[in-house]
């Protein structure tokens, strides 16, 4: 299953109507992610990592609809610290040592 969607089925999208929203949204986690020092292979296809794949999802739920303030603090909290989770990993980053 795409990327995309995986984004439509976690935002309970049943419809092509979005996809272009979505498909922006997916593009800015990943550039989001890309701020950091994540290997930029792992962003050209983020659908083959599980981590980096749940972090995109998580940050479309956040950014995707209408959310009361308590639904976003909790989605961008789970998406901070899966960011956190990713970026600790020395099999996702660029760093050496």
């Amino acid at each position: 299953m795409a990327l995309l969607d995986k984004v439509k089925v976690a935002c309970r999208v049943t419809s092509n109507v979005y996809d272009d929203e979505l498909s922006d949204l997916i593009a800015a986690a990943c550039a989001d992610i890309g701020i950091t020092d994540v290997k930029s292979e792992l962003l050209m296809h983020p659908a083959s990592s599980p981590l980096i794949q749940r972090a995109v999802i998580t940050y479309c739920k956040m950014n995707f609809g209408y959310l009361e303030v308590e639904q976003y603090d909790k989605f961008k909290a789970s998406y901070d610290e899966q960011k956190s989770q990713i970026l600790m990993n020395s099999a996702y980053t660029d760093w050496e040592g």
